[in-house]
């Protein structure tokens, strides 16, 4: 969401900082999720030790000057594996609004309030659409009312007309299913020393034919709300798409309408600071994958796009301490990582199909003309696949 973006701080490589709670409340919940899940379904007969890591940055230096340094404060706990029959987490959460105001203390409370009133006297909006909901977009709009009230509706048009990538999100349905044994997608714990989430994608069945983009697609969308609504708002969010065994196979299998719709979506309705767009481990037909992008990229998702031939750069982004063990990290692989969010939805499919009704709207009642995706979108006719020579 682009508004929001252009008056996003700098990424890393300008060197922003962004001062961390430490405390052991401030511990993301998909964190403690991450270490139930490792007692759970690790075959381990002692108690595990989980270990956490804070980032603190207290102060900055240039690129030219010194050494850039963070200082790690790495504490330990210990879960007790839950009795046998008994659920490993609680149903899907909403993160905790005075905790959110707490940390962000700029946000005032009663604007937002106003903008939660204004939502639930649009007659095509849920009346369900929650304050901690309207937050996201109050946030992400920089405290701008009257974009956020456009953004908003765009995102709710968006996904009720937008049937590929939010439409139908029941995880038992085949084509979910397949898409969970197909991609992996993880939130990693934690966060870079600036504040940002970051969520890397990847594939896991390398076999093209299996690939159906906008199936991915949408399971990835699926984790990134879920992820979101139980994390809450945040500095910035980093998005890296991991091309390990991605092959031209794959890339013929991706529409370009499917890419404009999700790029429009990323770019004209998330609400999230988008901070940084990378690519690691890319493939030498990446220029493929650009020509399938760039018609549809504006100049603020450019200048945060990355593309890294080399491991080490990235890390200059997200910080080795907080990445798996297929990144050279110390945590779980993301095989492992991803059956956290993979099982949590299935635990609360319900719920997500709560969240897919709330998120729409009812262009019966919208005032003035219904829209249809053609308004978002344009005409749909004269899109075809990429040609791969």
């Amino acid at each position: 969401m682009f508004d929001a973006i252009k008056a996003a701080k700098p990424h890393r490589n300008s060197r922003a900082c962004h001062k961390q709670d430490n405390s052991r409340d401030s511990i993301p919940e998909h964190w403690k999720l991450h270490a139930e899940f490792s007692n759970q379904f690790h075959l381990r007969k002692q108690t595990a030790s989980i270990f956490i890591s804070f980032s603190t940055v207290d102060s900055c230096r240039s690129i030219a000057g010194n050494a850039f340094r963070t200082t790690v404060k790495i504490k330990s706990y210990s879960l007790a594996i839950p009795q046998k029959g008994k659920p490993y987490r609680q149903n899907m959460k909403e993160a905790d609004l005075e905790k959110q105001y707490a940390q962000f203390p700029e946000i005032k409370r009663s604007e937002v309030q106003k903008f939660v009133d204004w939502i639930h006297v649009q007659p095509h909006i849920s009346a369900h659409f929650s304050e901690a909901e309207a937050l996201h977009f109050f946030y992400a709009c920089r405290y701008s009312m009257e974009v956020a009230k456009q953004v908003l509706d765009i995102n709710l048009t968006a996904r009720t007309h937008l049937d590929e990538f939010f439409v139908n999100l029941d995880c038992e349905r085949t084509e979910i299913r397949k898409a969970m044994k197909t991609v992996s997608v993880v939130p990693l714990p934690g966060a870079t020393p600036e504040g940002y989430r970051v969520i890397i994608g990847k594939l896991d069945d390398l076999n093209a034919s299996n690939f159906n983009y906008a199936d991915c697609m949408k399971l990835y969308c699926m984790i990134f709300d879920y992820w979101m609504y139980e994390d809450g708002i945040q500095p910035g969010h980093v998005i890296v798409i991991d091309l390990k065994g991605c092959s031209l196979g794959h890339v013929a299998r991706i529409g370009l309408l499917q890419m404009k719709k999700f790029l429009f979506y990323l770019q004209e309705a998330a609400a999230i600071r988008l901070i940084g767009f990378h690519f690691i481990n890319i493939v030498p037909f990446m220029d493929k994958i650009m020509a399938l992008m760039n018609p549809f990229m504006k100049k603020e998702l450019t200048n945060i796009l990355y593309l890294h031939n080399d491991i080490n750069e990235f890390y200059k982004f997200v910080p080795l301490e907080m990445l798996p063990k297929d990144y050279g990290g110390p945590l779980e692989e993301a095989s492992v990582a991803k059956e956290i969010y993979y099982k949590k939805m299935l635990d609360d499919r319900k719920q997500m199909l709560e969240f897919e009704t709330r998120h729409q709207v009812n262009e019966k009642l919208r005032p003035g003309k219904p829209k249809n995706a053609s308004d978002l979108f344009g005409i749909e006719g004269n899109f075809k696949k990429l040609d791969i020579d």
